[in-house]
C-alpha cells in the first residue's frame, strides 16, 4: 500500500504575538501546504494550550489538517484525548489527524501534576492509552477496560471520528 507524500509545516504554540499561529496558518494553507503541525508542551509557560490554538487554526481555515505533535499522554487521559481528537476531527470535516507521545522532559511533567514513568512505563501506558482510545471510537455503548495505568469502568463512549 502505498500513502501520499505530505508537505506541511510546523507552528510554534508561542502565546506573546497571539496572532502569529493564525498567520502563519493561513500562509500555510495558502501555500497548498496539507497539514501544520503543533507541539503538545502544556508545562511550558510561554506556550499555549496546543487543543485550544488546534481548535482556533481549524475553525479559521479552510482545507488543511491539524497533527498534535504529540498529544501528551502524561498530561492528557487518553479518554478525555478520544473525546476531543474525535470532535474535533467531526467538527473539521476531517481536518484532524491524532499524534501520540509517551511522555519526556518528566520533572516538567511531575511539576504539572502528571506522573513520573521510566522509559519501559511510558511505553506501556502509550500501547494502554492507544487500547483506551480505540475502545473509546470503538461504537460500544459501554466501555471497560482493567490496564494497569488506565481504566475505564463502563464509560458511555463518542463520538468516533468516523
Amino acid at each position: 500500500m502505498s500513502l501520499p507524500l505530505l508537505f506541511g509545516a510546523n507552528i510554534d504554540p508561542i502565546w506573546k504575538d497571539a496572532e502569529a499561529p493564525l498567520r502563519q496558518a493561513l500562509a500555510a494553507e495558502n501555500l497548498g501546504l496539507d497539514l501544520i503541525t503543533i507541539q503538545d508542551h502544556p508545562y511550558q509557560a510561554a506556550f499555549h494550550d496546543t487543543w485550544t490554538l488546534l481548535t482556533y487554526l481549524a475553525a479559521r481555515t479552510e482545507r488543511i489538517t491539524f497533527v498534535p505533535t504529540v498529544a501528551s499522554l502524561p498530561l492528557r487521559p487518553p479518554a478525555m484525548l478520544a473525546k476531543s481528537a474525535a470532535s474535533l476531527h467531526l467538527l473539521t470535516g476531517g481536518r484532524l489527524q491524532l499524534g501520540l507521545g509517551a511522555g519526556a522532559f518528566w520533572d516538567a511533567i511531575v511539576a504539572m501534576g502528571g506522573p513520573r514513568r521510566t522509559p519501559g512505563q511510558a511505553v506501556d501506558a502509550l500501547t494502554e492509552a492507544i487500547d483506551v482510545i480505540r475502545a473509546m471510537w470503538s461504537g460500544e455503548r459501554a466501555v471497560r477496560t482493567n490496564g494497569t495505568t488506565y481504566r475505564l469502568a463502563g464509560v458511555h463512549p463518542g463520538p468516533a471520528p468516523g
